[in-house]
């Protein structure tokens, strides 16, 4: 099992290498780098400088108010520049966010999605020497690439892609065209890993000739873990938090309707638009926690992962904590997930 650690949204430029550093120490493969406050491709590089093995991904850099041949050009110099650890982690985000904070026109967002990533593979193509620059499509079209501009071929071309995404047009695409897929933290139970998730993937895949098995998945579920029942509980409170806000909005949804919760992200909706913010985590009860997070202390956490995602997954998110005085404690939960299938 891939174990991946992950990073504050508001963690500055300047702290990003130590963080990096300590993450590689500690044995995880790769460092998931957010971009919320903070441009995920600066962060990235960052962390790729500090390190010597780690793998890096955007998890996930927003796309479409970049053109694919800027987010081209920073992922084939951050690929060449590590030896091959970076993996490009793409998002849609929503309309609200698309119009209103980056000011870039809205469009169907699978549509688009599967440009985006087709222009990335054929600009890549190009600089590698394998084909000419031709595409060509409703919402992207890349046709020119003087010998001038064309930073010519790297050492490891082929840029791993996933996409981040909830709704089933955007999950099939995964399957359909990237490399694999990270759910967003408020849809990765196994239950709906299984009967959900994998089923679109697979679809997909199919869709595309591809082997379902073929596409990787990567759970981003927030893991309730620590050194005792006490931490257990603060980290169990701050889970209801967080999912008092998330679930107010629509398009993290499915979880709740697959377990029957769907009045829940209503209600919580119309809270959350009556500014009664302060009623909302109350509203999410502890069945809800127990069948969507695991949990466990740092040495029983690796077998209740075991039985959630065993086999399920390709890949998940261990969390690491802030302070660093249970190091060894993360360090031996880590390597246990390795012995996962």
């Amino acid at each position: 099992m891939k174990v991946y650690a992950t990073m504050s949204q508001r963690m500055t430029l300047a702290e990003v290498g130590a963080y990096a550093r300590r993450v590689e120490h500690l044995g995880y493969d790769g460092l998931l780098v957010p971009e919320g406050i903070h441009d995920g491709l600066l962060l990235s590089f960052a962390a790729l400088q500090a390190t010597t093995t780690l793998n890096v991904w955007t998890c996930v850099l927003v796309a479409f108010p970049r053109s694919p041949m800027i987010i081209a050009g920073a992922a084939w110099d951050l690929q060449a520049f590590s030896g091959g650890r970076f993996t490009l982690g793409l998002g849609a985000q929503v309309k609200g966010n698309i119009v209103g904070r980056y000011s870039t026109p809205w469009a169907a967002p699978v549509a688009r999605m599967r440009e985006y990533v087709g222009s990335l593979r054929a600009i890549f193509d190009c600089w590698q020497g394998r084909a000419p620059l031709a595409f060509e499509g409703e919402h992207y079209r890349f046709t020119r690439m003087q010998p001038f501009f064309n930073p010519g071929p790297i050492a490891h071309p082929d840029i791993p892609i996933y996409l981040g995404g909830v709704e089933p047009a955007m999950t099939a695409l995964a399957g359909e065209v990237a490399t694999g897929l990270m759910p967003h933290p408020t849809n990765c139970s196994p239950r709906f890993l299984r009967e959900v998730v994998r089923l679109r993937l697979a679809k997909g895949a199919s869709k595309a000739g591809r082997r379902a098995e073929s596409v990787q998945l990567v759970s981003l579920s927030f893991v309730i873990t620590g050194t005792s029942r006490e931490e257990i509980v603060r980290e169990r409170e701050e889970v209801r938090q967080y999912f008092g806000f998330l679930y107010s909005t629509p398009a993290y949804w499915p979880s709740l309707d697959l377990y029957g919760w769907g009045d829940l992200g209503r209600d919580l909706l119309r809270r959350s638009k009556e500014n009664r913010w302060g009623e909302m985590t109350p509203l999410i009860r502890d069945e809800i926690i127990d069948q969507l997070v695991p949990a466990g202390v740092y040495e029983e956490i690796p077998a209740v992962l075991n039985d959630w995602y065993g086999g399920l997954v390709d890949g998940l998110k261990f969390p690491l904590p802030e302070d660093p005085a249970h190091d060894a404690e993360v360090e031996r939960a880590v390597a246990a997930l390795h012995a996962l299938p």
